[in-house]
């Protein structure tokens, strides 16, 4: 297996590259890179830029308006976007539904569905986690009963991101008490327009409304919304999530967090020498690199087995484990540098058009932000416990 890239990827890294400088404004750049809140209009006109240049949903088959590119060119692609800080895809329609409707939808669902998604149309959230089904997402209680031609649903979502903007939820739901809790799910599409959704904020540590709870009271939803077979809603869950976990790696996130450690390290002094020479922190730090080029092989190596046809398995599930804990060991180390000006947090800092004073240098102002919101990739998206009990039954064989 060759992890070096070849004059053609690296031909294509240039081309990503030059395009991003050109279409990717550089305040809107600058506001990701400070931590500075992303409107609704901010994240659709990224996904409208990338649609323009054919270049958003860049894992979908060509049929469907994909790119046709190899995954190491997917992959050289989002590390590329995450060093220009570009905003990142909203991932609940192009890279969470798009695949299940592709591999497991009929063609009446793929023919309205997927155009909508890639002309933004239609903004989707995902209805898995529950109040008592999270990580052990199988024990979920959201019900849904089919009467004539809909089905009625009933239940709760919780920590539904974005949801506030979301027209469209893809939800699993129970349709079935017998057998194993695996056996009774179903995945459906809810327009979030009908009668009986409540969406209620939940706010954060750092004061944003990014996640939401989802009541549905006697909602009504079209049979032919049902994605797949009554019932074989886990098969199609756990192919999402396999998505899911090896894009909350973020190892693009963890190397422009990694080149931005090193430039304030490097410039930061402490007792007359600067923070990198200090021997304790430039010795985590090197630890933290090592252990993101050891991801980045890891990543390399999936990435190579699906341009020979595989589907990344419990591969995602290490690469979700080391990444999160890579990225929570990068925030500390960024609070560090920054010593005591990563303590005051002010919240309207990161609201647009702010222009007041900073306290100490601007790049530290997201750093208590950041970590604190960081607190969460190691539980979202399956915790890295539950991780842990996938790699040991999938390889281990435990």
């Amino acid at each position: 297996m060759d992890l070096n890239y070849t004059d053609q990827e690296l031909a294509f890294q240039a081309e990503v590259r030059g395009w991003l400088k050109e279409n990717l404004p550089a305040e809107l750049a600058h506001r990701v890179k400070s931590g500075k809140h992303l409107s609704k209009a901010d994240m659709e006109f990224w996904h409208a830029t990338l649609n323009a240049r054919g270049w958003l949903a860049n894992h979908w088959p060509t049929e469907h308006g994909g790119t046709g590119w190899s995954p190491v060119e997917r992959n050289i692609f989002e590390e590329e976007c995450c060093l220009a800080y570009a905003p990142r895809i909203v991932p609940f329609g192009v890279s969470m539904l798009g695949p299940v409707l592709i591999k497991y939808g009929n063609e009446a669902q793929k023919n309205h569905w997927l155009p909508r998604i890639l002309d933004g149309s239609d903004w989707w959230c995902q209805g898995y986690s529950e109040p008592g089904a999270g990580s052990d997402l199988a024990s979920l209680k959201c019900k849904a009963v089919r009467e004539g031609d809909h089905y009625v649903v009933n239940g709760q979502k919780t920590w539904t991101t974005l949801g506030q903007f979301a027209n469209m939820i893809f939800c699993l739901v129970r349709t079935s008490s017998e057998g194993k809790p695996q056996e009774g799910i179903s995945f459906l599409l809810i327009d979030m327009n009908t009668p009986g959704i409540d969406v209620r904020p939940i706010h954060l540590l750092e004061g944003t409304h990014e996640v939401n709870e989802v009541f549905f009271t006697d909602v009504k939803v079209p049979v032919e919304n049902l994605v797949g077979e009554e019932n074989k809603g886990w098969t199609y869950a756990k192919y999402l999530l396999t998505y899911e976990r090896t894009g909350i790696a973020g190892v693009g996130f963890s190397m422009a967090a990694m080149g931005e450690l090193k430039r304030v390290a490097g410039a930061q002094k402490r007792r007359g020498k600067h923070l990198a020479d200090d021997p304790l922190y430039a010795a985590r730090m090197a630890r933290a690199e090592i252990e993101l080029e050891n991801m980045k092989v890891t990543n390399l190596r999936v990435v190579s087995a699906a341009a020979a046809g595989g589907v990344p398995g419990p591969e995602s599930s290490m690469l979700k484990i080391k990444g999160t804990e890579i990225r929570q060991e990068l925030n500390v180390l960024s609070r560090k540098a920054v010593g005591r000006y990563a303590m005051p947090f002010l919240p309207e800092a990161f609201e647009p058009g702010f222009n007041g004073p900073h306290v100490g240098p601007e790049h530290a102002a997201a750093q208590s932000k950041s970590y604190f919101n960081n607190r969460k990739i190691t539980i979202f998206g399956g915790s890295n416990e539950i991780q842990k009990n996938i790699i040991s039954k999938m390889i281990l064989g435990l």
